[in-house]
């Protein structure tokens, strides 16, 4: 393993900042402190001017992923060395059981599948059906392999959807274990009329997408899932909030003292539904996701939420498709792969969007992109921190830098990108991954196979969403 030193930057936490030196050894952060010496042989990184922060955790990613026909873009590999590239240092993905397959099956295949991987992953556990036989699993999978969290639908109706019977019986499975409950909030049902709805007005483009999936639905379901949870007396988390009914229902629950949890992603801080609009087909369709971007308005909605703390964590949800893959629905909005990228973009548009603005402080910034991520999902401290004896999971971000946004330049295996064309100021210059430099000012050093799996331990009764 590689010693190294940073030196002359501003060490940023969540909870403050100052000038020091950061050394790791062996994969660790060795030391912080005040002029350093540097060991012999050490690399030495000079960073005056620039911000050291604790490497980016994104807690919503879907590599390699089967999807309505085929394969999501990026692999275990070339998905996690785009996160580098972009400062993220861990990912939490998606162990998705086709219906019927046992769990320990689907993770087996996730686990071989993650092997590639560049830097570390762990995993949520998808319940896309609901058995006693599933239930039965989850007890291992929580207590030999590590998977603290499972993720339930209330979309996608005849796919992954449960009925409300069956996420109840999740829910309470999930209190028992100690483990966290995740939902995707759209109203399925709802979303299964309007679609047959809009397909019947004659709308086939992208934009029946947006039509079909409105915000009312997602306000409904959070409600749903939150009156659930309360409930059940389990705690909860919710994956990708977009709309301002959802941001609500959230808040609200928050300050009666809900167990919730909110994610947003930095594109429900910024797009609107205009680009569904779009004359081009493939503009149109390379941003078709669930939830969808929203009509203006919630955008700023979004933005309260997460400057008042309503929202805690930020995700990419990334599953990106070529545009080739979004032609699949050319003539049928329903069949266009649901997904967009964002695995490297996500620290630099928060920062540009959100530090540059004002709106968020570097230390919320970390927050947001690292550190409550890492309490949610029981990373700390080895994860989401700079303190001695912590991963040496590490960025340096540049303030005065700026580069543009293009899918020609990404390192995402996709031909498109929400952000093109978007010029950003705030530039991460280098990343550390337990002490690899990965990252390294324009060149990218991820190796195949050099990330590891990181098994979580259940929260039991303690867990609180203080984040």
């Amino acid at each position: 393993m590689t010693t190294t030193l940073i030196r002359g930057g501003t060490v940023v936490t969540e909870r403050g900042r100052r000038r020091a030196d950061v050394l790791s050894r062996d994969g660790r952060i060795a030391a912080i402190g005040d002029k350093l010496e540097a060991p012999a042989g050490a690399e030495v990184i000079d960073v005056g001017g620039c911000y050291v922060m604790p490497g980016g955790i994104d807690p919503h990613t879907h590599m390699q992923l089967p999807m309505m026909g085929t394969v999501m873009a990026d692999d275990f590999f070339t998905g996690t060395a785009a996160a580098a590239a972009g400062g993220t240092t861990t990912i939490l993905d998606f162990v998705g059981p086709e219906p019927g397959q046992l769990p320990l099956e689907a993770l087996a295949i996730w686990r071989e599948r993650a092997a590639k991987s560049a830097v570390d992953y762990g995993f949520h556990m998808t319940v896309s059906w609901w058995s006693e036989a599933f239930s039965a699993a989850m007890a291992s999978l929580v207590n030999d392999h590590g998977i603290a969290s499972f993720k339930f639908f209330l979309a996608y109706k005849g796919r992954l959807m449960l009925p409300d019977e069956e996420l109840i019986a999740g829910f309470r499975r999930c209190r028992d274990l100690g483990a966290l409950v995740q939902v995707h909030a759209e109203n399925g049902e709802l979303i299964a009329y309007l679609q047959q709805k809009v397909l019947a007005d004659g709308i086939t483009s992208p934009l029946g997408h947006a039509l079909s999936r409105p915000s009312q639905c997602e306000g409904e379901a959070t409600l749903r899932a939150i009156t659930m949870a309360d409930i059940v007396d389990v705690p909860l988390y919710v994956v990708h909030v977009s709309a301002a009914e959802a941001a609500d229902a959230i808040g609200q629950a928050r300050r009666r003292g809900a167990k919730v949890i909110g994610e947003t992603l930095p594109g429900f801080l910024a797009i609107d539904d205009v680009v569904y609009r779009a004359e081009s087909f493939d503009i149109a369709a390379g941003h078709v996701m669930s939830p969808p971007y929203r009509p203006k308005g919630h955008q700023e909605a979004i933005w309260r939420a997460v400057e008042t703390g309503t929202l805690s964590t930020t995700g990419t949800d990334h599953c990106c498709f070529t545009k080739a893959q979004k032609r699949l629905g050319l003539d049928d909005f329903t069949k266009i792969p649901n997904g967009c990228g964002g695995v490297e973009e996500r620290l630099h548009v928060l920062w540009h969007l959100g530090v540059n603005s004002g709106r968020l402080t570097p230390e919320r910034f970390v927050a947001l992109t690292s550190a409550n991520a890492a309490k949610a999902f029981n990373l700390r401290p080895r994860k989401g921190s700079l303190e001695v004896g912590a991963d040496a999971d590490l960025i340096v971000l540049d303030p005065e830098r700026t580069r543009t946004l293009s899918a020609s330049t990404q390192h995402q295996n996709t031909d498109f990108s929400v952000w093109e064309g978007m010029q950003i100021k705030g530039v991460v210059t280098h990343t550390l991954a337990r002490g690899r430099h990965v990252w390294a000012d324009g060149d990218l050093r991820a190796e195949r196979g050099a990330g590891s799996y990181l098994p979580r331990k259940p929260f039991g009764a303690a867990y609180t969403a203080t984040i």
